[in-house]
């Protein structure tokens, strides 16, 4: 009895670690992608810097409210929950904090949610076997969308950026550039907000899924405590607010030269897309998708708009990041 009661203190404490290493994430990835809601309309000078950064992190805080599925997708979709232990998701959680501390000193802009679940996957594999994992769950809510969606975005932003430019193309070039930029406060926010949604969902799920490991949640029905919606929010916040300059950098201008025009087509391509995602329960990559969406309103420009060398370093930290 006695050794029980240690080994349930032991628990309470790797879950402790969990929970707080989870949050650490969280805030990495509000850091990390903060340059995604942020660096369009900042490169495009539609906003300065320091509010557009306070827009995104007070409206990451609200997205982390809107929806659950993306959470439940990582708590069950994807490993088998039978075999998750607090000290598994402990592994998982330091390999994606490593993977996200690595590519932002790069200023490499790669997913932090395909880090968080390659971390998953590999330390299930690690702990059980590949049996553990859901293969089918990860090719349809994982792969597929993530090969898609920024794919998508391309084709979706181009297309907008054509339109826009028809509706606007006869009329002077001083109002045009003012509307896109008070358009860009919109679609800047809609973006801030779609992040909350799906990637602070993420931890909400890890942290949730290490509560039904430890025995402190049932397994049925995966609900989602109050405190770690609100925790992950704070912590997706004040990541976001601490500011990712240095990814800043490479997204607001190295990636292509952008007009607000274009600005405000790739943000709300990326904001559809992502919302869209969140609302059928894919965990997709925001990295991904805005960078997609960027170069797809580039192109549609002038197909030399877009560093495509730039695009291809972009691809391979994905391909490496899961």
């Amino acid at each position: 009895h006695h050794h029980q009661e240690r080994l349930i203190m032991g628990g309470d404490i790797v879950l402790v670690i969990v929970v707080i290493t989870a949050l650490g994430f969280d805030f990495t990835n509000g850091f990390h992608d903060t340059a995604n809601a942020v660096s369009t309309a900042v490169g495009t000078r539609a906003m300065s810097p320091r509010v557009a950064v306070s827009l995104a992190a007070i409206l990451n805080f609200v997205g982390a409210f809107i929806s659950l599925k993306v959470a439940a997708t990582i708590g069950k979709g994807i490993v088998d929950a039978g075999v998750v232990t607090p000290t598994l998701i402990f592994a998982a959680l330091v390999g994606a904090i490593t993977w996200n501390l690595i590519t932002w000193w790069y200023g490499l802009p790669s997913s932090s949610s395909h880090a968080l679940i390659g971390g998953l996957i590999g330390a299930t594999i690690a702990a059980a076997g590949t049996g553990a994992v859901n293969v089918s769950g990860l090719v349809d809510k994982v792969i597929v969308p993530g090969i898609l969606s920024p794919v998508l975005a391309f084709f979706i932003a181009g297309v907008a950026i054509l339109v826009a430019y028809l509706v606007s193309g006869r009329q002077r070039p001083g109002p045009v550039a003012r509307g896109f930029r008070l358009g860009q406060f919109v679609t800047s926010s809609l973006f801030a907000l779609a992040h909350g949604t799906n990637d602070a969902q993420k931890t909400m799920g890890v942290i949730t899924l290490a509560l039904i490991a430890s025995g402190h949640l049932s397994a049925e029905g995966f609900a989602v405590p109050t405190w770690v919606i609100i925790s992950s929010a704070a912590a997706i916040a004040g990541g976001t607010w601490s500011g990712g300059w240095r990814i800043i950098k490479t997204m607001g201008t190295r990636i292509v030269k952008m007009d607000p025009a274009q600005g405000f087509a790739a943000q709300g391509t990326g904001a559809a897309v992502l919302l869209s995602a969140t609302s059928l329960g894919y965990p997709l990559s925001t990295t991904q998708v805005i960078s997609g969406a960027i170069m797809g309103s580039g192109a549609a420009k002038r197909v030399s708009a877009v560093r495509w060398g730039i695009a291809g370093n972009i691809l391979t930290a994905w391909a490496l990041t899961l």
